[in-house]
């Protein structure tokens, strides 16, 4: 998948992409990035990119000249990505988004600082807003690198096993289970047995039974949306009465 990012800092994309899973994956080729700087489309001596609203107010808008030329330029690379900007106003980005998105063969982020941007940009080329959460930052940077991070993972050769992706948190609607690993006894407390057991079966109960109590605990909410089938019913009501005993 090859992914284009309009921004005004690229330094803060090239350096936290080549590190860890998402920076091999980028090695490998499995993703590839290409990076716009609005700043290199400008046309006076203090590159400038931003500038006041109209109507007044406090801060300043990224100009709409620059922004406009850099991400024209953009598509004329990737034609037949869609044009996302980045901005708490947009689609609450989650994992079931970021499964949608991994099917895709290439998109633009446009990674908004100060105000935002020049209404008109957003009306002439923008196709999709995402909102990674209802908080503002400084800029669309670090969502940008939620984005790429959450739908390169997905992505077939980007993981060294590629169910440990299918059974991460949110995959199934579901928080993840618990996990443990050597050494067998940490300061008193032991690995519980059934994970010791060797019956794959019985391992996997375990597993859908805490994912489900913790999602439950935590975020009941996704349970009300997701729906249960009747082997999920029974293991969540035997969490909650071994909650209750407790």
């Amino acid at each position: 998948m090859r992914f284009g990012v309009v921004t005004l800092f690229p330094g803060m994309l090239q350096s936290l992409l080549e590190t860890g899973v998402t920076g091999r994956a980028f090695e490998r080729r499995v993703a590839q990035l290409v990076l716009w700087n609005p700043r290199d489309y400008t046309r006076d001596v203090h590159r400038t990119v931003d500038d006041r609203p109209y109507g007044g107010g406090p801060g300043m808008l990224m100009k709409p000249e620059p922004l406009l030329a850099a991400i024209e330029d953009a598509r004329a690379t990737m034609p037949h990505a869609r044009v996302a900007y980045l901005t708490p106003q947009g689609r609450r980005f989650d994992q079931r988004a970021a499964t949608e998105l991994a099917q895709r063969s290439a998109m633009i982020l446009i990674a908004g600082r100060y105000e935002g941007v020049d209404e008109r940009v957003v009306g002439r080329c923008v196709d999709e807003e995402w909102s990674i959460g209802d908080y503002v930052l400084s800029g669309g940077e670090l969502p940008a690198l939620v984005v790429i991070d959450a739908v390169v993972r997905l992505l077939p050769g980007a993981l060294g096993d590629d169910d440990s992706a299918q059974q991460d948190s949110y995959m199934d609607d579901l928080l993840d289970c618990p996990h443990y690993t050597r050494p067998e006894i940490f300061d008193g407390e032991a690995v519980p047995p059934v994970l010791l057991s060797g019956d794959h079966q019985a391992i996997r109960r375990w597993r859908l039974q805490q994912s489900l109590g913790r999602t439950w605990l935590r975020r009941p909410e996704l349970l009300s949306s997701r729906g249960l089938s009747a082997e999920e019913q029974i293991l969540l009501d035997e969490f909650i009465r071994a909650q209750n005993a407790g």
